[in-house]
């Protein structure tokens, strides 16, 4: 895998060291945490629906019961 070099503040950095050293093992380094990070959130951005499919889901709960 390919790897970039970004800079953010030392205040971050320094939050993300300390969260790191607190994960009891989960995370190995700054860096891991921080794609974990960037990977969640843009993972959850992805499953947003519009409000067409929304409305479809509904319907569809409705039909079964579930609403």
């Amino acid at each position: 895998m390919d790897k970039v070099k970004i800079e953010i503040s030392k205040e971050a950095y320094d939050l993300l060291k300390k969260t790191v050293e607190e994960s009891e093992g989960e995370f190995t380094s700054v860096e891991e945490l921080l794609e974990f990070i960037i990977k969640e959130a843009l993972g959850e951005a992805a499953e947003e629906y519009t409000p067409e499919e929304e409305e479809k889901i509904k319907d569809r709960l409705r039909s079964l019961g579930y609403l």
